[in-house]
């Protein structure tokens, strides 16, 4: 028997591939599915099932792509409804893997059909759970994503999620091991480890979700409290994973069709589509086609295009650096965003050559900023709010990214204001929001709060995020 996480980081997910005498489990595929295909061919091994903890809403899973290449049976736990063949699993129900077994734990709360997977060694020893997005390191599933398809509170979810973990998980053995499906920095929790795999009785001791004299009224009130709006892209990858969706190898051949800069001009001008530049920021900020959002491939790609495009069907031209097509129409797709259309061939050289216009950002060091700065400048703040809280800028207005358009009015139309986040990629991404919204004269501070504090400027006194609401 043998376990490997598979582990993204840019989505903070972790799909697992299980191996017992020649039988295999994959848990929560990437919707890019040839890795674990090659994987089992080196193997020597056969894909048997494909275990999906729950109709996933921050990515696209695989599974649909995976059973359709391996005829590998997909695998949902009780009250789940997918518009595609499947096996809806019965709570307890036993499936065989070489000499092992998966057990089905119907665990509620997270969503309805939420299902942790318990594996069984060859000896009979409860050996380690997949628990998705039910239990994570640090932290528990948000019981809010589900709760208009339920008809229920998130209240009423939290306190299901509640006697699930402790009905059907926390009984385990403390050393059963514990493959969560997300890490910090996924949008699905709010205080997740950044390690990855650990143990339950670790987690008796640290989650604070778990500890044994905890009520289900202070359940509900912890889980719940301070949960900030999901993405919007979110209930869209639902219902993809619900419904089904297009296969990966044609939204690549689709996305990656090279465009001249006339060819791109052309689209740009006669349709909705958007300009997605993913360069890095400082080449960003120097050059760029007018109008075009900035998120840079090389930061936290997908999530903050799911959080600020939101719409999956919305139509995406490309600017990217040389060689990376595939992989950006690819991580787009990992959350949805299918219609890609093409890219800019030759990039932005080709553009500048073609004659085509160009704008830039303003953008100064830390240094610099230093010497502007005034007790009266107008300064935006882009992190988050527990980022700001706990340590920023007098001057500074919070103006957080997520939430930048319903900031929009607080910002000048042409009066010259300064804009920082925590190391610079976000500050760029909200500038070229605002610059394609018609908002002009901001003046990028390069490398953010972390430059800002190296430059010596003065800051408010730190608060611990720890302690903070």
């Amino acid at each position: 028997m043998h376990i490997e996480q598979m582990y993204t980081g840019c989505l903070a997910q972790g799909a697992y591939y299980i191996i017992c005498n020649g039988e295999v489990a994959i848990v929560d595929p990437l919707r890019e599915v040839q890795s674990y295909i090659d994987k089992a061919k080196a193997d020597k091994a056969t894909i048997k099932y494909i275990f999906e903890t729950h109709f996933h809403a921050d990515f696209v899973s695989g599974h649909l792509t995976l059973s359709e290449q391996t005829g590998a049976e997909i695998i949902y736990g009780p009250t789940a409804v997918p518009n595609f063949k499947s096996t809806i699993a019965e709570d307890g129900q036993l499936f065989p893997l070489g000499d092992c077994f998966v057990k089905v734990l119907h665990t509620p709360g997270h969503t309805m059909e939420s299902s942790t997977f318990l594996l069984i060694d060859a000896n009979g020893k409860e050996h380690a759970i997949f628990s998705g997005d039910t239990l994570f390191l640090g932290d528990v599933g948000r019981p809010d994503l589900a709760q208009k398809a339920a008809n229920m509170t998130q209240e009423e979810l939290a306190g299901l999620l509640f006697d699930s973990l402790r009905t059907k998980i926390m009984t385990l053995p403390n050393d059963t091991i514990v493959y969560p499906g997300h890490g910090a920095g996924s949008a699905c929790g709010k205080h997740m480890s950044k390690e990855t795999v650990g143990t339950l009785g670790e987690q008796k001791q640290s989650n604070y979700a778990l500890r044994a004299n905890m009520t289900k009224a202070e359940f509900i009130q912890e889980v719940t409290d301070g949960l900030l709006p999901p993405p919007s892209y979110f209930p869209l990858n639902v219902m993809l994973n619900k419904q089904g969706y297009e296969s990966i190898d044609v939204i690549i051949e689709r996305g990656t069709l090279a465009l001249t800069p006339e060819k791109f001009e052309l689209i740009a001008n006669s349709t909705d589509a958007i300009v997605l530049d993913v360069r890095n920021e400082k080449a960003f900020t120097k050059s760029h086609i007018p109008n075009a959002i900035f998120i840079g491939v090389d930061g936290s790609f997908a999530p903050w295009v799911g959080a600020l495009l939101k719409d999956v069907k919305q139509e995406i031209l490309l600017v990217v650096p040389e060689g990376r097509e595939k992989e950006v129409v690819t991580r787009l797709a990992r959350v949805g965003f299918d219609h890609t259309v093409g890219y800019l061939a030759g990039g932005i050289e080709a553009w500048k050559q073609a004659g085509k216009e160009v704008d830039s950002i303003d953008s100064i060091s830390a240094e610099i900023f230093k010497t502007q700065l005034k007790a009266d400048s107008i300064v935006f703040d882009v992190r988050k709010e527990n980022e700001f809280q706990s340590e920023h800028l007098p001057q500074a207005q919070l103006a957080s990214l997520d939430y930048i358009n319903e900031h929009l009015a607080e910002f000048p139309k042409e009066t010259p204001y300064f804009i920082y986040c925590g190391g610079g990629y976000r500050s760029v991404i909200a500038a070229s929001i605002l610059k394609s919204r018609g908002y002009h004269g901001m003046i990028n501070v390069e490398g953010g709060f972390s430059a800002i504090k190296n430059a010596g400027i003065l800051t408010t006194d730190f608060v611990c995020p720890s302690t903070l609401k």
